[in-house]
Protein backbone atom coordinates (compact mmCIF):
# COMPACT_ATOMS: atom_id res chain seq x y z
CA UNK A 1 0.00 0.00 0.00
CA UNK A 2 1.58 3.32 -0.88
CA UNK A 3 0.43 5.19 1.81
CA UNK A 4 1.95 2.66 4.38
CA UNK A 5 5.61 3.63 5.86
CA UNK A 6 8.57 0.80 6.86
CA UNK A 7 9.30 1.73 10.99
CA UNK A 8 11.94 4.33 11.25
CA UNK A 9 10.80 5.86 7.95
CA UNK A 10 9.61 9.02 7.11
CA UNK A 11 6.70 9.30 9.10
CA UNK A 12 8.56 8.20 12.14
CA UNK A 13 11.39 10.61 11.20
CA UNK A 14 8.44 13.70 10.95
CA UNK A 15 6.78 12.12 14.69
CA UNK A 16 10.75 12.67 16.00
CA UNK A 17 10.87 16.39 14.70
CA UNK A 18 7.72 17.49 15.99
CA UNK A 19 8.43 15.71 19.42
CA UNK A 20 11.67 17.38 19.38
CA UNK A 21 10.33 21.05 18.57
CA UNK A 22 7.08 20.41 21.12
CA UNK A 23 10.28 19.36 23.98
CA UNK A 24 12.04 22.48 22.89
CA UNK A 25 9.40 24.41 23.43
CA UNK A 26 8.21 23.63 26.71
CA UNK A 27 12.21 24.13 27.95
CA UNK A 28 12.00 27.35 25.87
CA UNK A 29 8.97 28.15 27.82
CA UNK A 30 9.63 27.38 31.50
CA UNK A 31 13.16 29.11 31.51
CA UNK A 32 11.68 32.57 29.90
CA UNK A 33 12.21 35.44 31.72
CA UNK A 34 12.96 33.55 35.15
CA UNK A 35 15.47 35.02 37.29
CA UNK A 36 19.11 32.74 37.38
CA UNK A 37 17.58 31.24 40.58
CA UNK A 38 15.11 29.97 39.63
CA UNK A 39 16.70 28.29 36.38
CA UNK A 40 16.90 24.96 38.11
CA UNK A 41 13.56 24.85 39.52
CA UNK A 42 11.89 25.80 36.16
CA UNK A 43 13.69 23.44 33.82
CA UNK A 44 13.04 20.57 36.44
CA UNK A 45 9.39 21.38 35.93
CA UNK A 46 9.33 21.40 32.50
CA UNK A 47 11.41 17.76 32.63
CA UNK A 48 8.43 16.54 34.54
CA UNK A 49 5.62 17.32 32.74
CA UNK A 50 7.70 15.94 29.35
CA UNK A 51 8.00 12.52 31.45
CA UNK A 52 4.91 12.13 33.37
CA UNK A 53 5.53 8.02 33.07
CA UNK A 54 7.79 8.70 35.76
CA UNK A 55 8.12 8.69 39.82
CA UNK A 56 10.85 11.29 39.99
CA UNK A 57 13.81 12.69 38.06
CA UNK A 58 16.86 14.31 38.52
CA UNK A 59 19.71 15.99 36.19
CA UNK A 60 23.60 16.03 37.42
CA UNK A 61 26.70 17.55 35.99
CA UNK A 62 29.79 15.73 35.87
CA UNK A 63 32.74 16.84 37.46
CA UNK A 64 36.48 16.93 35.98
CA UNK A 65 36.48 13.01 35.19
CA UNK A 66 33.79 10.42 35.51
CA UNK A 67 33.97 10.28 39.19
CA UNK A 68 32.59 13.33 40.22
CA UNK A 69 29.72 14.87 39.60
CA UNK A 70 27.16 17.04 41.71
CA UNK A 71 23.14 17.11 41.56
CA UNK A 72 21.76 20.42 39.00
CA UNK A 73 17.75 19.62 40.16
CA UNK A 74 15.85 17.23 41.40
CA UNK A 75 12.13 16.59 41.29
CA UNK A 76 11.87 15.09 44.89
CA UNK A 77 13.79 14.40 47.85
CA UNK A 78 14.29 10.39 46.69
CA UNK A 79 15.67 11.89 43.32
CA UNK A 80 17.82 13.56 44.99
CA UNK A 81 18.80 10.66 47.07
CA UNK A 82 19.27 8.29 44.71
CA UNK A 83 21.47 10.90 42.89
CA UNK A 84 24.14 11.12 45.55
CA UNK A 85 24.16 8.19 46.44
CA UNK A 86 25.39 6.69 43.25
CA UNK A 87 27.89 9.24 43.55
CA UNK A 88 28.61 8.40 46.97
CA UNK A 89 28.83 4.49 45.95
CA UNK A 90 30.62 5.35 42.49
CA UNK A 91 28.08 2.79 41.13
CA UNK A 92 24.76 2.48 39.69
CA UNK A 93 23.08 3.87 36.08
CA UNK A 94 24.40 7.22 35.69
CA UNK A 95 27.72 6.43 36.74
CA UNK A 96 27.19 3.60 33.99
CA UNK A 97 25.92 6.07 31.26
CA UNK A 98 28.43 8.63 32.03
CA UNK A 99 31.05 5.61 31.54
CA UNK A 100 29.64 4.15 28.48
CA UNK A 101 28.27 7.49 27.12
CA UNK A 102 25.00 5.66 26.06
CA UNK A 103 21.58 4.89 27.83
CA UNK A 104 21.60 2.49 31.02
CA UNK A 105 18.21 0.99 31.87
CA UNK A 106 17.42 -0.93 34.98
CA UNK A 107 13.94 -2.01 34.87
CA UNK A 108 13.99 -4.17 37.78
CA UNK A 109 16.72 -3.41 40.82
CA UNK A 110 14.88 -5.73 43.58
CA UNK A 111 16.22 -9.02 41.73
CA UNK A 112 17.79 -10.21 38.76
CA UNK A 113 21.00 -8.87 36.73
CA UNK A 114 20.24 -4.96 37.88
CA UNK A 115 20.28 -5.86 41.44
CA UNK A 116 23.79 -8.08 40.76
CA UNK A 117 25.00 -5.73 38.74
CA UNK A 118 24.58 -2.82 40.90
CA UNK A 119 24.79 -4.66 44.72
CA UNK A 120 25.25 -1.61 46.96
CA UNK A 121 23.07 0.39 44.79
CA UNK A 122 20.45 -1.39 44.32
CA UNK A 123 19.90 -1.78 48.06
CA UNK A 124 20.04 1.88 48.66
CA UNK A 125 17.30 2.10 45.71
CA UNK A 126 15.33 -0.31 47.54
CA UNK A 127 14.90 1.18 50.90
CA UNK A 128 13.78 4.37 49.40
CA UNK A 129 10.89 2.48 47.53
CA UNK A 130 12.31 2.47 43.84
CA UNK A 131 12.48 -0.77 41.79
CA UNK A 132 13.22 0.66 38.15
CA UNK A 133 16.17 3.31 37.41
CA UNK A 134 16.98 4.85 34.14
CA UNK A 135 19.48 7.01 32.78
CA UNK A 136 20.34 9.19 30.04
CA UNK A 137 23.52 10.93 29.62
CA UNK A 138 23.30 14.69 28.14
CA UNK A 139 26.09 14.38 25.35
CA UNK A 140 28.59 17.54 25.13
CA UNK A 141 31.10 18.00 22.52
CA UNK A 142 33.90 17.20 24.33
CA UNK A 143 32.12 13.74 26.09
CA UNK A 144 29.05 13.69 28.75
CA UNK A 145 27.85 17.16 30.62
CA UNK A 146 26.38 15.21 32.99
CA UNK A 147 23.05 12.51 32.92
CA UNK A 148 19.41 12.61 33.45
CA UNK A 149 17.99 10.56 36.01
CA UNK A 150 14.60 8.72 36.03
CA UNK A 151 13.20 6.47 38.80
CA UNK A 152 10.22 4.77 39.42
CA UNK A 153 8.50 2.80 41.82
CA UNK A 154 7.31 0.25 40.46
CA UNK A 155 9.46 -2.52 38.04
CA UNK A 156 9.51 -2.61 34.42
CA UNK A 157 10.83 -1.52 31.13
CA UNK A 158 10.47 1.81 29.19
CA UNK A 159 8.15 1.67 26.41
CA UNK A 160 10.03 2.69 23.17
CA UNK A 161 8.19 5.81 23.13
CA UNK A 162 8.83 6.57 26.73
CA UNK A 163 12.47 6.27 25.95
CA UNK A 164 12.34 8.11 22.47
CA UNK A 165 10.96 11.42 24.78
CA UNK A 166 13.91 10.83 27.49
CA UNK A 167 16.38 10.59 24.96
CA UNK A 168 14.85 14.11 23.23
CA UNK A 169 14.14 15.44 26.50
CA UNK A 170 17.90 14.82 27.31
CA UNK A 171 19.41 16.40 23.76
CA UNK A 172 16.87 19.53 24.49
CA UNK A 173 18.75 19.97 27.98
CA UNK A 174 21.79 19.31 27.10
CA UNK A 175 21.56 22.60 24.46
CA UNK A 176 19.83 24.58 26.89
CA UNK A 177 22.89 23.55 29.72
CA UNK A 178 25.63 24.46 26.97
CA UNK A 179 24.07 27.95 25.92
CA UNK A 180 23.74 28.82 29.82
CA UNK A 181 26.74 27.90 30.22
CA UNK A 182 28.60 29.88 27.35
CA UNK A 183 26.18 32.64 27.13
CA UNK A 184 28.02 36.35 27.26
CA UNK A 185 28.98 38.46 29.76
CA UNK A 186 26.32 40.37 29.18
CA UNK A 187 23.82 37.43 30.41
CA UNK A 188 26.10 36.85 33.35
CA UNK A 189 22.70 36.99 35.49
CA UNK A 190 21.74 34.12 33.64
CA UNK A 191 24.28 31.69 34.31
CA UNK A 192 24.89 32.62 37.97
CA UNK A 193 22.57 29.37 38.89
CA UNK A 194 25.24 26.91 37.90
CA UNK A 195 27.56 28.61 40.78
CA UNK A 196 25.85 26.80 43.79
CA UNK A 197 26.47 22.99 41.50
CA UNK A 198 30.22 24.47 40.57
CA UNK A 199 31.08 25.69 44.11
CA UNK A 200 30.31 21.73 45.57
CA UNK A 201 32.02 20.16 42.45
CA UNK A 202 35.30 22.47 44.12
CA UNK A 203 34.47 21.39 47.54
CA UNK A 204 34.87 17.94 46.79
CA UNK A 205 37.88 18.29 44.58
CA UNK A 206 39.93 20.47 47.78
CA UNK A 207 38.77 17.47 50.03
CA UNK A 208 39.79 15.15 47.95
CA UNK A 209 43.17 16.82 47.60
CA UNK A 210 43.46 17.30 51.25
CA UNK A 211 42.91 13.71 51.94
CA UNK A 212 46.08 13.05 49.64
CA UNK A 213 48.34 15.03 51.32
CA UNK A 214 47.12 14.02 54.57
CA UNK A 215 46.97 10.28 54.35
CA UNK A 216 49.70 9.77 51.56
CA UNK A 217 47.38 8.58 49.00
CA UNK A 218 46.38 8.88 45.19
CA UNK A 219 43.95 11.38 44.08
CA UNK A 220 41.65 7.52 43.58
CA UNK A 221 42.56 6.90 46.67
CA UNK A 222 41.42 9.84 48.41
CA UNK A 223 38.18 9.93 46.47
CA UNK A 224 36.93 6.58 47.70
CA UNK A 225 37.88 7.41 51.23
CA UNK A 226 35.79 10.29 51.15
CA UNK A 227 33.05 8.26 50.03
CA UNK A 228 33.09 5.33 52.45
CA UNK A 229 33.05 7.66 55.17
CA UNK A 230 30.18 9.37 53.51
CA UNK A 231 28.49 6.29 53.22
CA UNK A 232 29.17 4.74 56.63
CA UNK A 233 27.63 8.14 58.07
CA UNK A 234 24.65 8.50 55.82
CA UNK A 235 25.85 11.59 54.55
CA UNK A 236 26.37 12.85 50.54
CA UNK A 237 30.01 13.56 49.42
CA UNK A 238 29.49 17.30 48.84
CA UNK A 239 28.75 17.34 53.48
CA UNK A 240 32.04 15.13 54.01
CA UNK A 241 33.87 17.21 51.86
CA UNK A 242 33.03 20.36 53.30
CA UNK A 243 33.71 18.81 57.24
CA UNK A 244 37.03 18.16 55.62
CA UNK A 245 37.63 21.43 54.25
CA UNK A 246 36.34 23.25 57.89
CA UNK A 247 38.41 20.57 59.61
CA UNK A 248 35.82 18.92 61.55
CA UNK A 249 36.46 15.97 60.36
CA UNK A 250 39.75 14.54 59.92
CA UNK A 251 40.37 10.94 58.37
CA UNK A 252 43.87 11.09 59.71
CA UNK A 253 42.19 10.10 63.07
CA UNK A 254 39.95 6.96 61.90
Amino acid sequence: MTGDREPGGEDAERSTQRERARIARELTSAVAGAHAAAMPDALCRACVTLLPEVSGLSASIAGRDERTSIVLFASDEIASLLAETQFTLGEGPCTEAMRLRAPVLASDLTRGPDARRWPLFAVQAAKAGVEAAFSVPLAGAAGPLGTLDLYRQTPGDMSNGHLRTALLVADALTLALSALDHASTDLAEVVTWLQGAESDREEIHQATGMIMVQLGVSAQEALLRLRARAFAQDQTSADVARAIIDRTTDLRHE
